[in-house]
C-alpha cells in the first residue's frame, strides 16, 4: 500500500451501539475529548446515536461522515452487516486511516474486508473483544487483534475501552481466536448445566453444589459468575445474545471443518446452542440457553 499511515488521530468514529458498542464508544469519546479531539458515533437507529452524544459528548454523525475519521471501529452482530456498511462507506473513506473491526467475525471475511479497504488507502484489523457489558463499561476489555503489528502500534493508544490487548497473528486471527474463545464459554456452560441438572433430579441444593464446585477442580467462570449470578437468581439479564453465541460456536466449527479437524464437542455443542437459539430464543441472553436443560430434564435450576 503506497498510502501511508496517519501519524495522528484526531477524529475518531464508532459504528455500532448496542450493548457492547455503547460504552466503548464512550470511553472512545472520553479520550478523545481530553486530547482535544472528537468521536463521530453512527447507529442504524439514529437515535441512539443523538441519545449518546448526550450522554456522553460524543457527535451523532451520518455514516459518509463518519468514514472520513481517522480511526474508524465498528462493532457490529456479525460480518455481514460489516460488509453492508464497509460497501455503504468505501467512497468516503480517508487515505491513510485505519478500520478496527471489534465484531465477532469470521476469519474468512477478514481478508476480504482488508483488501477492499486497502484499495481505499485504508488498514484494517480484526479486533473482536472478549469481557462482556461489565468491562465494556469499565474500559477492561480484552482485545484479540489480527494484522500487521505496526497498524496496531499506531492504534494501541487509542483503544480506551481495553484493558489487554494481545496481537495474536495476521489478518483473521482475532476473529478465530475470538469463535475459539467463544465455543470454549459454550461447552463449558452446556456442561456446567448438565452436571447441575442431574444433581438438581437428586434433590441436591444447588447453591451448595457450586460452593464446593468451585472450591474443586470443576470450576469455571460459568460456575463461578455466570450460573449464579444469571441462572439461580433467575435474572437471565440480556448482555451477549443466545443466537450470536451460536453462530460463534458455529464460526469455530467452520474453522475445524475447513481445515480438516476433528472437533466432535465442539460440532455437538453447536448444535445444541442452534436449537437452544430456536426453542429459548436467539435475542435471550446466552445463560438462557440452560432453560433447554431444564426442558429436556424437567427441572429447574435455582
Amino acid at each position: 500500500m503506497d498510502t501511508p499511515l496517519t501519524e495522528t488521530f484526531h477524529t475518531t468514529a464508532f459504528l455500532g451501539l448496542g450493548a457492547m458498542g455503547a460504552p466503548m464508544a464512550a470511553h472512545l469519546s472520553a479520550r478523545s475529548r481530553a486530547s482535544g479531539g472528537q468521536t463521530l458515533v453512527w447507529n442504524r437507529t439514529p437515535g441512539r446515536a443523538q441519545e449518546h452524544a448526550a450522554q456522553h459528548g460524543s457527535v451523532a454523525a451520518t455514516l459518509e461522515d463518519a468514514a472520513g475519521a481517522d480511526l474508524i471501529v465498528s462493532c457490529l452482530p456479525t460480518s455481514a452487516e460489516v460488509d453492508e456498511v464497509l460497501d455503504a462507506a468505501h467512497a468516503h473513506l480517508k487515505p491513510g486511516s485505519v478500520w478496527v473491526d471489534c465484531t465477532s467475525g469470521h476469519p474468512d471475511a477478514a481478508p476480504r474486508q482488508r483488501d477492499q479497504l486497502s484499495s481505499a488507502g485504508v488498514r484494517f484489523l480484526d479486533a473482536p473483544v472478549s469481557g462482556g457489558t461489565v468491562a465494556a463499561k469499565a474500559g477492561t476489555l480484552t482485545v484479540m487483534v489480527g494484522g500487521p503489528a505496526d497498524v496496531l502500534d499506531a492504534v494501541r493508544p487509542q483503544l480506551a475501552f481495553a484493558g489487554k490487548v494481545v496481537r495474536v497473528g495476521d489478518t483473521g486471527a482475532g476473529f478465530a481466536v475470538k469463535a475459539v474463545n467463544n465455543a470454549l464459554l459454550a461447552v463449558n456452560l452446556w456442561a456446567a448445566g448438565e452436571g447441575l441438572a442431574i444433581l438438581g433430579l437428586r434433590g441436591v441444593e444447588l447453591g451448595a453444589a457450586l460452593e464446593v464446585i468451585n472450591a474443586s477442580s470443576g470450576r469455571s467462570n460459568t460456575t463461578e459468575n455466570l450460573i449464579p449470578q444469571r441462572v439461580l437468581t433467575r435474572e437471565f439479564p440480556a448482555t451477549f445474545g443466545l443466537g450470536l453465541l451460536a453462530k460463534d460456536a458455529g464460526i469455530a466449527l467452520d474453522m475445524a471443518e475447513q481445515a480438516r479437524g476433528s472437533a466432535p464437542v465442539i460440532a455437538q455443542v453447536t448444535g445444541l446452542y442452534r436449537a437452544a437459539s430456536r426453542v429459548v430464543g436467539a435475542q435471550e441472553d446466552h445463560t438462557a440457553a440452560l432453560k433447554l436443560i431444564e426442558q429436556m430434564n424437567g427441572v429447574v435450576l435455582r
